[in-house]
Parts: C-alpha cells; sequence; structure tokens
C-alpha cells in the first residue's frame, strides 16, 4: 500500500501546464519568419506537415502513453516494442540532438542584442554587421548555464516556467499580432501577398520545394518528448492524450497565423531570418501610434525562449537520467539532486552547448558548419520518429490485447494509415535532408563532402549509443536498486526480447509491486495470461482514479 505522506507529496502538473511545456518544445513566433518567404503557400506546407507528420505523430503518442504509462516516455515505448538497445538509442537521439541545435542557435541571439534597446535603427545595423561577437555570446551562455540551473529545480519549477512563458512568448503576442493586423488592414493598407484561393498553391521549384516541406515536417518534431513527465499527470492515459491534441491545436494556429501575418507585411525581399518579426510589430505598432512595440515583443519572446531551453534541458536528460538508473549509464550519470534531477547529465549537456556554440563562431565557414550539423539533427531526429512508428504498428501485432485508454481509430486499417504515413514522412524527410542543397559548392565544398560529413556525424553518435549499450550489458553493477523505471512487459512474462503476448492485463497491474527495471521479476506472469475484461475495466478505472 502507498504511504500516505509519500502520497501527499508527490507534485503533479495540470493538463495546462504540460500542453505549455508540449507548445514550447514546438511552436514559437520566431519559427514563422522562414516560412513567410512563402506567402500564403505557406499555410498549405503546415498544413500538409501537419496532416503527414504531426497528426499522426500526437495520435501514435497518444495510444503508446495510454498503453504504457510507466516512467520512460519514448524509452518506454520502442523498448517494449523493438528492445532495450533502441529504447536507448531514441533518448542518446534526443540529448545530443539538444546539445547541438541549442549550440548552434545561440550565436543568432548574439546578433539581436540591439533589439532590446528602442534604437531600431541601430539595432537593424547591428544585426547585419555584429561586433564583439565571441563577448555578447559568452552573455548568452552564462544565461543557458543559468537556465539548467533553473531547470534542475524539478518538475513543479519548469513546468511553471513553461507554462507562462508560452502564454507571454507565444499566445499574447499572436493575440496582439491578429488585433493590429485587423486595424492595420482597416486603416487601408494592402497585403503584399496576393490573398486569393490561387495564393494557398506552392509554386513548384524543384528540389527546393520538396526540401520546405521537410523543413516543415522537422519544425513540429518534439511534441512527444515531454512524455517523460508522464507520471507527474494525476490520470497519466487519459491527461496526455488530451494535452497531446490540445497542443496540436495550439502550435498549428500559431504557425499559420504568424506565419500568414508575417507574410502579408513585409515583402519576401525584405524578409531577414534574424529580425523580421520584430521588423513585423514595429509596423504593427506604429498603426496605433506604438512604434517601439517591437522592443516590448523582444522582450515577451524571450520568455518563450525561457520556457523552450529550460524545457528541453529537463526533458531528454529527465528521461535518460531515469534510463541510467536501470543500468544503462555509469554511476555518476545517475546521481540526482534534492530535487530529483539528474543534475550532472544537465550540466554535462550545457557544457557540450557551449562547446559547440563556440566552434560556430571560431571556425572559418561558419555558413557550412550550422547546415551540417543542422542537417545531421534532422537525419537523426526522423529516424527517432521512424522507430517510434515502427514501435507502434509492431505493439500493434505483437500486444493487441494490452489495454490502451486511447486508440488510433480505424482498428488494423487505421494504424497502418497513420503508422505507413508518418513513417514514409520520416523517411522522406531524411533523404531530403541528405540531398545536398543547390549552394553546398560554396558553403561546404562538393556534394561529395556535404554527404559523407553528415553521414559520418550520424554514424558517430549512432555508434556512441551502440557502444554505450554494449559496455551496460557488461556493468551490472550500474543499475541502482532504488531506481523507479518498471520492467518491460515482455521482461516480467518471461521473454528474453520483445515478442508474441496476448495477454490483457494492463501494464500498471502487471508493473505493480515488481522490483525496479535490472533487478529479477518479483511477480512474473505468462504472456497468455488473462483477466476477466470487466476487472480490467475496473482495475483500468481504479488505478486512474488513485493517480
Amino acid at each position: 500500500m502507498v504511504n500516505n505522506k509519500t502520497q501527499q507529496k508527490k507534485v503533479y502538473i495540470s493538463v495546462l501546464a504540460l500542453t505549455m511545456m508540449n507548445v514550447s518544445m514546438v511552436a514559437g513566433l520566431a519559427n514563422d519568419v522562414q516560412q513567410s518567404f512563402y506567402g500564403l503557400a505557406s499555410v498549405t506546407y503546415f498544413a500538409l506537415g501537419a496532416i503527414l507528420f504531426f497528426i499522426p505523430t500526437a495520435l501514435v503518442a497518444a495510444e503508446l502513453a495510454s498503453g504504457w504509462s510507466e516512467r520512460g516516455g519514448i524509452f518506454r515505448w520502442v523498448g517494449e516494442g523493438l528492445g532495450k538497445g533502441w529504447g536507448l538509442t531514441c533518448l542518446l537521439i534526443l540529448w545530443f540532438q539538444t546539445m547541438l541545435n541549442f549550440g548552434i542557435a545561440m550565436p543568432s541571439f548574439t546578433a539581436t542584442i540591439l533589439f532590446y534597446t528602442p534604437n531600431y535603427d541601430a539595432a537593424v545595423k547591428f544585426a547585419q554587421n555584429p561586433q564583439h561577437e565571441v563577448l555578447i555570446m559568452t552573455g548568452w551562455v552564462l544565461f543557458y548555464w543559468l537556465l539548467t540551473f533553473l531547470a534542475t529545480k524539478g518538475i513543479k519549477a519548469f513546468s511553471n516556467i513553461a507554462k507562462y512563458g508560452v502564454i507571454i512568448g507565444s499566445l499574447i503576442p499572436l493575440a496582439i499580432m491578429i488585433i493590429l493586423a485587423i486595424v492595420w488592414v482597416a486603416q487601408g493598407h494592402q497585403p503584399v501577398i496576393p490573398m486569393t484561393f490561387k495564393g494557398l498553391i506552392p509554386k513548384w521549384n524543384g528540389m527546393s520545394t520538396l526540401a520546405l516541406a521537410a523543413g516543415v515536417f522537422f519544425s513540429y518534431t518534439g511534441i512527444d518528448m515531454n512524455a517523460a513527465h508522464i507520471k507527474q499527470l494525476r490520470h497519466p492515459e487519459k491527461d496526455f492524450a488530451k494535452a497531446m491534441f490540445i497542443s496540436v491545436i495550439l502550435a498549428f494556429l500559431i504557425f499559420v497565423i504568424g506565419t500568414v501575418i508575417i507574410a502579408m507585411i513585409i515583402p519576401e525581399k525584405q524578409i531577414n531570418v534574424l529580425y523580421t518579426l520584430f521588423s513585423v510589430f514595429r509596423v504593427l505598432g506604429s498603426t496605433i501610434g506604438m512604434p517601439w512595440l517591437y522592443m516590448v515583443l523582444v522582450w515577451a519572446l524571450l520568455c518563450n525562449t525561457v520556457a523552450m531551453v529550460v524545457t528541453n534541458m529537463s526533458g531528454p536528460s529527465f528521461m535518460l537520467g531515469q534510463a541510467g538508473g536501470s543500468g544503462f549509464l555509469p554511476k555518476w550519470f545517475q546521481q540526482k539532486n534534492k530535487n530529483n534531477m539528474p543534475a550532472h547529465l544537465m550540466y554535462t549537456q550545457i557544457t557540450g552547448t557551449t562547446i559547440i556554440a563556440y566552434l560556430v563562431k571560431l571556425i572559418p565557414n561558419v555558413e557550412g558548419f550550422v547546415i551540417l550539423l543542422t542537417q545531421t539533427i534532422t537525419v537523426l531526429y526522423l529516424f527517432y520518429y521512424v522507430l517510434m512508428f515502427t514501435t507502434f504498428l509492431r505493439l500493434r501485432y505483437d500486444q493487441p490485447n494490452r489495454p490502451r485508454a486511447f486508440k488510433v481509430p480505424g482498428g488494423m486499417f487505421g494504424a497502418w494509415l497513420v503508422g505507413g504515413i508518418g513513417i514514409l514522412s520520416s523517411i522522406f524527410g531524411i533523404v531530403l535532408a541528405i540531398w545536398p542543397p543547390a549552394q553546398v559548392k560554396a558553403e561546404v565544398g562538393s556534394p561529395v563532402v556535404y554527404v559523407s560529413v553528415i553521414l559520418v556525424l550520424v554514424a558517430v553518435i549512432l555508434g556512441i549509443c551502440f557502444v554505450m549499450y554494449q559496455l551496460s550489458k557488461k556493468h551490472s553493477n550500474w543499475v541502482d536498486p532504488t531506481n523507479k523505471f518498471s520492467p518491460f512487459t515482455w521482461e516480467v512474462e518471461g521473454l528474453k526480447k520483445p515478442g508474441k503476448a496476448l495477454s490483457n492485463i494492463p501494464t500498471t497491474v502487471m508493473c505493480e509491486h515488481q522490483n525496479p527495471m535490472g533487478m529479477p521479476i518479483k511477480r512474473p506472469y505468462t504472456p497468455d495470461e488473462q483477466m476477466p475484461s470487466a476487472e480490467v475495466k475496473a482495475t483500468d478505472a481504479a488505478t486512474s482514479t488513485d493517480k
């Protein structure tokens, strides 16, 4: 029986908090500028990205989380379907992509530092020709270290930061954009793009058109990452699915509305990825006599950045740290602080981020370096999703009777439709990420160098994943006997690896009162063990209420 004092001390997060954490992972107004180059056709791209990637991801993650709601997120799901090695690979991919992503993004903050002041013209000049970049970036690096420190304060701290950060940094600015855009049009200004049905049809520009579609897919990645915190929900099986679908709607609105307003106001040739969003708010602010409104936006966007960094710095490390206690990481990386956060792992990650940030600024060909790292991240992340969609389909066959509070509708046809679209979209994105762009000669050297470097970088990271898993099998002393990871169902059922199990016993029941993962199974089940359907429903309802 659970101790009442322990029960009272447990910290829960709300559906709203998880929704905002999801949105902070995926969407932000700053992401809209790049797609605004394509005018009204960007709506079509975002819609296609949502249909072909975002919605399948949300549907699949919701089913996996509702059926296998024990701690672990993607590690739990992929480990159930494909085995421990692939599960660990997914966690390490998440951890490395966060490190690389923040490392290459940090220098762009350096160029926009003067937009935090009311001198717009000086800010534009500095962004076009920045000076003292390494010194300024050092300030941002220290800021990221501070945010990592905040992330180590635990789930309650960073869930609140994420919640208010997205509201202040995305939702409120988006509402202001909509209102002022209406005012702007009412004053007689004409959109610089044709607001017609024809404008929704993308123009064909060869492989660059396909590359844009793949880029939209990548902009939707990350919504599943907060599955690490599923046990902090009161009703995990139901609340996670609810948060996912609200997140899909909010992210889509942030992407589409923000992008269209930017495209309406700023001519395509004047769009600059670094500061166009600030230019839009300056124009919109002028409609009500407040051209300095851009500065308010800059500070608001900083709140969204804080939410994004804190959430990203906590999520992957939190999941990896949990898995580490089951014997997959050396003891030093497993160590948790008083807030139950893997501080050593988080500080190692921000150290790697810092190294990448300075490399970006110090090597001669910055553009080529950034392109290669960005495409490497894309390939790794989309491979992660291939594993997730494959797991989803595999579990439909291997564990068909396992209760799931949410199930992708349409039976096996619906599962193959959603999972198949997700796999094909991910593979499509991987191929296009490796495909050499038109400017490859100027920025990298040659198509052969471009493809070779990306494949080598991907191979190195996957190699690290393989080596770490092999080492974990040789170091049984890495297992923490007090870890909170439940064993996989196939381990409880006495199987050596994932396989066919017709059992209808909920995972919450099967894992209850078991020894932690990595320790001997305490209460074994058989792969075909059954409970009466009425008892399964009653157990599920009782478990959900208790949580």
